[in-house]
């Protein structure tokens, strides 16, 4: 695997190419569904909120899962709102806003019970904080982030475009790296890794560490682009880098900025800079 990784590494650093930021607009908000892929005509707003739908007034009830609709929807678009964040349940309880029927909020008990339905019907993925053996006394922050299994239906949530998404980069960034998130998934799960993410107490943040059975990781931070940002990601992974135990600087097997670029190369300060569209198993 490391033989492999270094070689992986070795032939990015000169690929060019790939989806345009605009295209990932696109690709959010469509989504990876086989019906959307596979057909151009088709309108994914429209499929995707008949989705969402479905999961509230059907799918739950089908899995002998009750809930109540109007409470789970509204549970649905405050998880879109606080995607790849690490909002906690009761902030969630708080935001899931109901209108009309008398209105309110939803429960932390109901919250907390919906929350694990979607994930039974795998519709929801919860990623864990990573815990490893620190140099310092920082401590770790251990809530998960939220992400649905696909982050288009996050955006059919947020009834956006890739044209609002445009417009709106903050958004825009939470769900590029929902996206890159899913995309990490999958090709962790050939190695039979895990995607947790990590942050301490005193806010150093990195978005996804990639772990095998046998200890051995990556550490990515997401970004949609700008050098700037890309410095500042590549800064936090090498304090990461000097944080952690020396078994664990050992085991480490690569610094990655994923980025919504359309290059993907090796900083003089060995970090990779990879293209999301770059990536393979």
């Amino acid at each position: 695997m490391q033989t492999r990784q270094r070689n992986l590494c070795k032939e990015m650093q000169g690929a060019l190419g790939g989806p345009s930021v605009e295209k990932y607009a696109q690709l959010i908000v469509r989504g990876g569904w086989p019906e959307l892929v596979n057909d151009d005509v088709a309108d994914p707003s429209d499929y995707l909120e008949s989705y969402l739908d479905d999961i509230a007034r059907t799918d739950l009830e089908a899995a002998e899962l009750r809930v109540d609709p109007l409470r789970m929807e509204a549970l649905i678009r405050a998880l879109a709102r606080n995607v790849s964040t690490e909002v906690s349940i009761a902030r969630l309880a708080a935001e899931a806003e109901i209108s009309g029927n008398g209105g309110g909020s939803v429960s932390y008990r109901s919250a907390r019970k919906y929350l694990d339905a979607l994930e039974r019907v795998f519709v929801l993925e919860e990623q864990p904080a990573w815990s490893v053996h620190l140099r310092s006394k920082v401590r770790l922050r251990v809530h998960p982030k939220w992400h649905f299994i696909d982050p288009s239906l996050a955006a059919a949530a947020l009834q956006t475009s890739p044209q609002a998404l445009l417009e709106e980069l903050t958004t825009f960034g939470f769900l590029f790296e929902s996206l890159a998130i899913r995309d990490l998934r999958i090709y962790a799960d050939v190695h039979r890794g895990r995607v947790f993410h990590y942050r301490d107490s005193s806010n150093l943040e990195i978005d996804a560490i990639i772990e095998l059975r046998d200890g051995r990781w990556v550490a990515c931070e997401v970004k949609l682009g700008g050098q700037k940002h890309i410095d500042r990601a590549a800064d936090h992974l090498r304090q990461l880098s000097r944080k952690v135990s020396e078994q664990r600087q050992a085991q480490l097997q690569a610094l990655v900025v994923l980025t919504g670029g359309e290059a993907s190369y090796t900083r003089p300060d060995g970090v990779h800079v990879v293209s999301l569209g770059h990536l393979a198993p």
